[in-house]
């Protein structure tokens, strides 16, 4: 079987990998990469456990090849918290209860984060839209759905924060 090398940037960080061409991405990250928090859920692009961000865009990497992610920067659920703590959405998936079993978290989690970097505010209904090619058989959404809305509200406020320290510094 031919091999390729090739070079992705998950989390920040770079890494180099010796790949079959039938390597999906999905197997790249947890096999060899060794993040599990990306599951494997139908192998069909149906449930979504998979989705990670691809160049920013949440994508089903089970039926991606590794090759086709050669020089792009890759975004899981690990690298979703930052030094302060939880980011926002898993924060809101605490608080909210947004999960039961806890097996398509990781995806609704990287597709809520690709919302939120797209639209801020976004309404329950485009968070419905936005999360609809994730299938959670456990909690109904409800919860999904507060917990993506907690957490545009807190980064909505804190975003404001930041302006008015902004424009507060440029009064003095």
């Amino acid at each position: 079987m031919a091999t390729h090398q090739i070079s992705v940037t998950v989390n920040g960080e770079a890494h180099a990998a010796e790949v079959e061409s039938r390597t999906l991405l999905v197997h790249l990250i947890r096999d060899e990469l060794r993040l599990t928090g990306t599951h494997i859920g139908c192998d069909t692009t149906h449930c979504g456990a998979c989705t990670v961000l691809l160049g920013g865009k949440p994508t089903k990497s089970c039926t991606v090849l590794a090759i086709q992610a050669d020089g792009c920067e890759i975004g899981t659920v690990e690298g979703l918290a930052g030094a302060d703590g939880m980011h926002p959405l898993q924060e809101g998936f605490w608080e909210k209860h947004g999960l039961q079993c806890g097996f398509c978290t990781p995806g609704m989690l990287m597709t809520g984060a690709a919302l939120l970097a797209e639209n801020p505010n976004p309404s329950e209904g485009e968070i419905r839209e936005a999360i609809s090619g994730n299938l959670c058989r456990c909690t109904g959404y409800v919860n999904i759905v507060k917990a993506v809305r907690y957490a545009a509200d807190k980064m909505g406020a804190a975003a404001a924060e930041t302006a008015n320290a902004a424009t507060d510094g440029e009064d003095n």
